[in-house]
């Protein structure tokens, strides 16, 4: 199995920053696609932000120009920086990897979640 453990939430005000984290383990082959979502209190879950293996990046209109996503392919770690946050970004945020994990000799297509970490932008 594929596990990732999220890092990097808290408590900030407008106008501020954060950068959170997703570190993968496990016995990964590839990783294929990365994201983050988020999800308000009585809100549907939403796409946030997407980060394909060949660097391809897409954003929700709502964070354009403000969030920013990563990787370090090494560590099979995923980031994202988060600037001039407002308080309608407050949600609990989960990170996302689709790609192909080691299974004996062969591979098998994995698809695994964080377990969130809250992000609360208050004054």
């Amino acid at each position: 199995q594929v596990q990732l453990v999220e890092s990097g939430g808290g408590l900030v005000q407008p106008g501020g920053s954060l950068r959170l984290s997703c570190a993968a383990s496990g016995s990964i082959f590839s990783i294929n696609a990365m994201a983050w979502y988020r999800q308000a209190p009585g809100k549907q879950r939403e796409l946030v932000t997407t980060l394909t293996s060949t660097g391809t990046t897409t954003y929700a209109d709502s964070v354009k120009g403000r969030f920013t996503i990563s990787k370090d392919n090494a560590k099979n770690t995923m980031f994202l920086q988060m600037n001039s946050l407002k308080p309608e970004d407050t949600a609990r945020y989960y990170c996302n990897m689709v790609g192909s994990r080691w299974y004996g000799v062969g591979q098998r297509h994995f698809d695994s979640w964080g377990q969130g970490t809250q992000v609360t932008v208050s004054s």
